[in-house]
C-alpha cells in the first residue's frame, strides 16, 4: 500500500447525545504508517471521534473505513484497531508477560507463536527485565510502556492512544513522547493520537488535526499549523500568539500591506481566501520579533512593560499605544543581559515572513 494512501477514513460524520452534537459533519482522510494527532480543548469532539473509531459507540450519519472498508456499523472486537486508554487498564494480579499476551490469548494464537510474539514486544518497549513482575510493582512510565506492547501485540493495522501520557509528570511524559515515536516509525503502524497538550502534538506528529466544536478547523504538519494558522482560534490555541488590528490596504499574490491601528504599515503574508481589502487580523508569535532602541528602525513602538526571565529565554512586555500588549521572547545566551528596565521606550521589529494576515 502506497505511504499517502489513506487508513482511515472519516466522511462527513456527525454524532449526536440526544440534543447535544458532539461531531458535526467531520472528515479527514488519515494515511497510512502516519502519526496523527487530534488536537483541541476539552469537549472539543476528539476522544468521541476516536471511540467511533474504535468501535465504542456508533456514528449518528457519515461513515468510516478502514483501508477502504465501511467499518463504521463494526463491533470493536471484529476491527483491527486497538486502544491505549489513559488509565492504561492493566491487569494488577497479572505478570507483564501475561499482560502483554492476554490479547494473543483470547485471540486463539498457538502458545509458541504467543510466546514469541511476547518476547518481540518486551524486546520493543525495552521491558525484558520486568516480564516476571506484577503490573501494580510497576512505575506511571513502565505501566505506559505494558500497555502499549499490549496493544501491539496483535498486531493491529490502527493504534488509537486516548491522552495515554496525562497522568504522567512532566520529565517522564517527554522520554515518553520519544518512545511513542520511536515505537510507530519501528513498527509502521498508523497511530491515532488524542490530546490537549499542544508541545505534545507539536513533537510527535506527521501531521495535526485541530478540534474545536465538533468540528476539525485545520489539518497540516506541525509547522505548517503552527506558522499558518488559518483561523484565530488555530492560532491562539497553538502556542503564544500577538493579534494586531488592522486594515488590508493592497494585496500582491501571497502577500498584502496592512496599515495597523496602532500605527504603521507592514507587509504580512495571506490565506487562500484572505478578503482582497477592510478590517483584518494580523498575528506575529513572540519569537518572530525583536527588540529594537528607540532610535532604531521598527514596524512598531511601545513602552517596556515587564522583563520575565525563563531560563532559556526571556519574555518581553511591551504596552503599544492603544493600551494592549505586545510579547516577545528572546532566547538567553551568556552575559546576554538586555540592560533595559521597566518604563523605556522601544521599538519592535518583525522578522521576515512573521506576520500573517488570520482568515477570520
Amino acid at each position: 500500500m502506497a505511504p499517502d494512501s489513506p487508513a482511515i477514513e472519516v466522511m462527513d460524520v456527525a454524532k449526536a447525545f440526544g440534543e447535544a452534537r458532539a461531531l458535526d459533519g467531520v472528515s479527514v482522510a488519515i494515511r497510512e504508517n502516519e502519526f496523527f494527532t487530534l488536537l483541541g480543548p476539552s469537549g472539543c469532539g476528539k476522544t468521541t471521534l476516536l471511540r467511533l473509531i474504535a468501535g465504542f459507540d456508533f456514528p449518528t450519519t457519515g461513515e468510516i473505513r478502514l483501508h477502504g472498508q465501511d467499518i463504521a456499523g463494526q463491533p470493536p472486537f471484529a476491527r483491527p484497531v486497538n486502544t491505549v486508554f489513559q488509565s492504561y487498564a492493566l491487569f494488577p494480579h497479572m505478570t507483564v508477560e501475561q499482560n502483554i499476551g492476554f490479547g494473543l490469548k483470547m485471540l486463539g494464537k498457538p502458545r509458541a507463536q504467543a510466546a514469541e510474539r511476547v518476547n518481540q514486544m518486551l524486546a520493543l518497549v525495552r521491558m525484558e527485565s520486568f516480564r516476571t513482575r506484577r503490573t501494580s510493582q510497576l512505575s506511571g512510565g513502565q505501566q505506559q510502556r505494558v500497555a502499549l506492547a499490549r496493544a501491539l501485540a496483535p498486531a493491529p493495522r490502527v493504534l488509537l492512544l486516548d491522552e495515554p501520557l496525562s497522568a504522567l509528570d512532566y520529565k517522564l511524559r517527554k522520554e515518553m513522547q520519544g518512545e511513542l515515536k520511536r515505537l510507530q516509525t519501528e513498527t509502521g503502524i498508523t497511530f491515532i493520537f488524542v490530546t490537549h497538550d499542544q508541545e505534545e502534538a507539536l513533537t510527535m506528529s506527521d501531521r495535526i488535526a485541530v478540534m474545536s466544536g465538533g468540528r476539525i478547523l485545520q489539518v497540516g504538519s506541525p509547522r505548517d499549523i503552527y506558522d499558518h494558522p488559518r483561523t484565530r482560534f488555530v492560532a491562539d490555541f497553538i502556542g503564544e500568539v500577538n493579534f494586531l488590528a488592522g486594515t488590508l490596504v493592497t494585496t500582491y499574490g501571497t502577500a498584502g500591506r496592512v496599515r495597523l491601528a496602532v500605527g504603521g504599515e507592514v507587509q504580512a503574508g495571506l490565506p487562500d481566501t484572505a478578503p482582497p481589502s477592510g478590517p483584518v487580523t494580523v498575528i506575529v508569535r513572540p519569537e518572530h520579533a525583536e527588540l529594537r532602541a528607540p532610535d532604531q528602525p521598527a514596524d512598531l513602538r511601545g513602552t517596556l512593560d515587564q522583563v520575565v526571565y525563563f531560563g532559556t529565554d526571556t519574555h518581553l512586555h511591551v504596552r503599544l499605544s492603544d493600551g494592549s500588549e505586545f510579547v516577545l521572547r528572546q532566547q538567553n545566551s551568556p552575559g546576554g543581559d538586555l540592560g533595559l528596565a521597566p518604563g523605556a521606550g522601544v521599538g519592535i521589529a518583525f522578522k521576515p515572513g512573521a506576520a500573517r494576515v488570520l482568515k477570520d
